[in-house]
């Protein structure tokens, strides 16, 4: 059984830092795509980052132009865990934070809900003003 098991969130001041970890159990992924979303209440769930495999030791990042610059995705593939390095966090980065994995390597649309097939059960950010 795949399970992604995300930590890291938790209650921040506008300027400050978090990191989130999601651990993945039953697969690997170091081969597949993975990102994170978000959402905040009342609103519909979006996309944040994503990481694709581009062959061997290489990925793609690719972020929401409301997280560029702040935000950082990275893997750790000896220990299958995914990372949002999160800096200048403001009050609307608010949200629960999911993580996801693809099946696919490298998917057209990384931004797209759609290509994740494993979902974690999110973790609680919010920033302060």
């Amino acid at each position: 059984q795949v399970q992604l098991v995300e930590s890291g969130g938790g209650l921040v001041q506008a300027g400050g830092s978090l990191r989130l970890s999601c651990v993945a159990s039953g697969r690997t992924f170091s081969s597949y795509a993975m990102g994170w979303f978000r959402q905040a209440p009342g609103k519909e769930r979006e996309f944040v980052t994503a990481t694709t495999w581009n062959g061997g030791n290489s990925y793609l990042a690719h972020y929401a132009d409301s997280v560029k610059g702040r935000f950082t995705i990275f893997r750790d593939n000896a220990k299958n865990t995914l990372y949002l390095q999160m800096n200048s966090l403001k009050p609307g980065d608010t949200a629960v934070y999911y993580c996801a994995g693809s099946l696919q390597q490298k998917p057209p649309r990384p931004y797209d809900s759609g290509v994740y097939y494993y979902w974690g059960q999110g973790t609680q950010v919010t920033v302060s003003s």
